[in-house]
């Protein structure tokens, strides 16, 4: 085990956006995605039912978090959204990485909304 490791937890699992968007929107598999963008970023827009929290408040605030949901996390471009991950899982939650982040999501056109993030 790395320093890393040692100081954030073991790595999450990616998955492609396109199979966390079947797992969001087309299985029964209870999930979230959470977007740990900074909120200058949603206004771009948002995975619609996404719950926005940045990544410097996920540790105060994953008492908001189910952890009976798998959790999505997701960013701009796959550099935070790991880190956020990783702090999750040890934490006990099931997470995975968005692979690409949001640039990744528009590119394969899956749903966006510009309507305000939870």
């Amino acid at each position: 085990m790395g320093i890393v490791d040692w100081l954030l937890g073991p790595s999450a699992q990616d998955i492609a956006p396109e199979e966390a968007y079947q797992r969001h929107f087309e299985t029964d598999q209870p999930t979230m995605i959470v977007d740990v963008r900074q909120p200058p970023e949603w206004k771009g827009g948002v995975i619609p039912g996404a719950v926005c929290i940045p990544l410097t408040q996920i540790g105060q605030r994953m008492a908001e978090l189910p952890q009976d949901h798998q959790i999505l996390a997701i960013c701009q471009s796959s550099h935070r959204s790991p880190l956020a991950a990783r702090r999750l899982k040890k934490a006990g939650f099931e997470v995975l990485n968005i692979e690409g982040g949001m640039q990744a999501w528009r590119e394969q056109d899956l749903p966006v909304t510009n309507l305000p993030p939870q």
